[in-house]
């Protein structure tokens, strides 16, 4: 079954292939750029926290996606 297949990739360890190590990199520091950025113009408060979680929570999920797809550039 597809699905199975999916829920066996999504929950199995995929150690980093070539240039991705580089990949990771790029992702979370663009992520680091946009979360100092949010800090720098908003003011603390809770939408904020909201802001920079969604943040990570993106740096997280587009690194799954370059770690589940084998996504070389």
């Amino acid at each position: 079954m597809a699905y199975d297949l999916d829920l066996k990739n999504r929950f199995t360890h995929h150690p980093p292939g070539p240039g991705q190590p580089a990949q990771y990199e790029k992702v979370r520091a663009g992520g680091l750029t946009l979360a100092e950025l949010l800090e720098e113009v908003c003011p603390s408060s809770p939408e904020l926290t909201r802001a920079v979680n969604a943040v990570d929570d993106a740096v997280m999920l587009a690194n799954a996606a370059i770690a589940r797809r084998s996504v070389a550039h």
